[in-house]
């Protein structure tokens, strides 16, 4: 089994997709439904909620509707020097939750909200010298 893809369901799909596109450097044709973002070997996928949802055919969702939100998830994207995409993801207008900052376990890691308020963590290893 492999990890391919990790979606995030909105209703504010072009929106939320050209942000990762610009966050990500990728070309993507936006449009209101789904869109995939290249991140390396995998993509960041964003699709309308009433196309990721199943309805019965009286318009039910047996899974149970009006649940709450579920725990937060994180995207992580590995760059070569956290310190370097700093100021170009300020730039982006990102709500910071965490300056890039060295971990105790060693990575470089900074955590911002896109404009959904997902958390997007961006991090580098240490590098060779660091042993």
């Amino acid at each position: 089994m492999e990890l391919v893809q990790s979606r995030i369901v909105t209703d504010e799909v072009p929106r939320l997709a050209g942000f990762y596109a610009r966050l990500l450097g990728a070309p993507v044709a936006l449009n209101d439904y789904y869109v995939e973002v290249q991140a390396g070997p995998a993509s960041v996928g964003f699709s309308r909620r009433r196309f990721t949802e199943y309805r019965d055919d009286d318009g039910r969702d047996p899974a149970g509707a009006g649940r709450q939100r579920r725990d937060e998830v994180i995207l992580d994207f590995l760059v070569d020097d956290v310190d370097a995409e700093y100021g170009r993801i300020t730039a982006l207008g990102v709500e910071w939750v965490m300056p890039p900052t060295t971990q105790p376990w060693g990575n470089r890691s900074m955590i911002f909200r896109d404009p959904a308020g997902n958390l997007v963590n961006v991090f580098s290893r240490p590098g060779p010298e660091a042993d």
